[in-house]
C-alpha cells in the first residue's frame, strides 16, 4: 500500500498549475474587501455553493469573475506565496506555473502588475522554501491570435531576461483549435521560448495532434483524449512528450465520471509519460499531494507507479539536466529506503 508519507517525501514537480486557480475563497474575500470589489456573493459558503461545475465553461465563468479581486502587485505576490506554502507542505521541489495576463490587462491592469508580483513571490519561494520555479504565460484561446500577439509584445522584456520562460494555451477548448494560434507559437519558438498547450481535455484527439504538429509544443497539457487514437498514442510515445494530467480537475469538470475510470494508469501502461498536477486547486478541491493520494487510491497504483509519476514530473520539466539528476537521485534514494 502506498502511504501519504511516501508520496509526500518524494521530490515532485508541478507542471500544470494556474496561479489564478489557486485563489482560495478566504483570500478572495479578503482581497474583495480590501479592493472594494463586489463579487456578487455575501459569504464564502454562498460562493462555495456556486462551485457546482458540470463543464469547463461553468468553471471559467466563476474563474474569471474571481480573478477580478487581484488588483495590485502585492495581491499577486500573496496569491503566489500562499500556493508555494502548499507546495512546501506537499513535498514539491519545482513548479512551472501558468498565469493569464490577458485576463488582467483586459481589466486595465498593466502587464507588470501581475508579472512582477508573481515573479517576486517565485524568487522568494526559492529563498524561503527551496522550491525552484519557472513562469509560463498563457494565451486565452477564446480570444484572437492578434490579441495573443499583443500580449506577447508586452511580455518581451520578461522573455529577454528569463522571467517568463514559455507560452501556453488555455481557456475554452471547444471551437478554438490549436491551429488558430500557429503564427504566435512560431514567433515564440523563434524567440527561444518553451511552448505548451491544453489539448484533449474536452477537445478531440485531433486537437492534441494539431498541438504537436502545428504548434510544435514541448509538452501536452491534459491530453486525456489522445488515448482514443492509437496512432496518436504511438506518436506521443515516440516523441517522448510529457502529459500534464489533472485528476481532481477532470473529476470536477466531468471529464471522467469517477476517478476509477481515469486514464492515468492506461497512460502509464501504454508507456507514455503522464504526470500528476492540480490545475486549479482552489476550485477543484486539492493541491498536488491530494491529487496523488486520490488517484493512487482510485486506480490502486503501486509504489513503482508513484515513483514513475514523480520521475516523469522531473524529466518532463524545463529544469537543467544537472538539476533533474539531483532530484532523480533523491527519488531513487527515497524509493530504496521505503522497500
Amino acid at each position: 500500500m502506498v502511504t501519504t508519507d511516501f508520496i509526500r517525501q518524494l521530490p515532485k514537480a508541478e507542471l500544470h498549475l494556474h496561479l489564478e486557480g489557486a485563489l482560495e475563497l478566504e483570500l478572495m474575500m479578503a482581497l474583495a474587501r480590501k479592493n472594494k470589489v463586489d463579487l456578487g456573493f455575501k459569504s464564502i459558503d454562498e460562493i462555495r455553493q456556486a462551485y457546482q461545475f458540470t463543464e469547463l465553461q461553468d468553471f471559467l465563468d466563476i474563474y474569471y469573475a474571481g480573478m477580478n479581486v487581484l488588483r495590485t502587485e502585492q495581491d499577486f505576490y500573496d496569491l503566489t506565496m500562499a500556493y508555494l506554502e502548499r507546495c512546501r507542505d506537499d513535498g514539491v521541489v519545482h513548479v512551472e506555473v501558468f498565469f493569464d495576463p490577458q485576463g488582467h490587462t483586459a481589466r486595465g491592469l498593466p502587464f507588470a502588475v501581475a508579472a512582477d508580483g508573481i515573479g517576486a513571490a517565485l524568487r522568494q519561494g526559492e529563498t524561503s522554501f527551496g522550491i525552484t520555479a519557472q513562469l509560463i504565460m498563457c494565451f486565452l484561446r477564446h480570444l484572437s491570435e492578434q490579441e495573443a500577439f499583443a500580449s506577447f509584445a508586452q511580455a518581451e522584456p520578461y522573455f529577454a531576461d528569463g522571467r517568463i520562460i514559455g507560452v501556453g494555451l488555455d481557456s475554452s477548448e471547444q471551437g478554438n483549435p490549436p491551429a488558430k494560434f500557429e503564427q504566435v507559437f512560431a514567433r515564440a519558438r523563434d524567440a527561444g521560448l518553451k511552448t505548451v498547450a491544453h489539448a484533449g481535455e474536452e477537445g478531440p484527439p485531433a486537437y492534441v495532434r494539431d498541438a504537436i504538429e502545428v504548434l510544435k509544443i514541448d509538452r501536452i497539457d491534459h491530453g486525456n483524449r489522445a488515448l482514443e487514437d492509437p496512432g496518436l498514442v504511438a506518436d506521443i510515445k515516440r516523441l517522448g512528450l510529457t502529459l500534464t494530467v489533472c485528476p481532481l480537475s477532470n473529476l470536477r469538470l466531468c471529464v471522467v465520471d469517477d476517478l476509477k475510470h481515469h486514464p492515468l494508469k492506461k497512460m502509464l501502461d501504454a508507456g507514455l509519460s503522464p504526470t500528476v498536477n492540480s490545475d486549479d486547486p482552489a476550485y477543484f478541491g486539492g493541491y498536488l499531494l491530494a491529487n496523488f493520494i486520490a488517484v493512487a487510491s482510485a486506480l490502486d497504483l503501486q509504489q513503482a507507479d508513484i515513483v514513475t509519476l514523480a520521475e516523469n514530473s522531473i524529466n518532463g520539466s524545463f529544469l537543467s539536466p544537472e538539476q533533474k539528476q539531483t532530484h532523480l537521485a533523491e527519488i531513487a534514494r527515497q524509493a530504496q529506503i521505503s522497500r
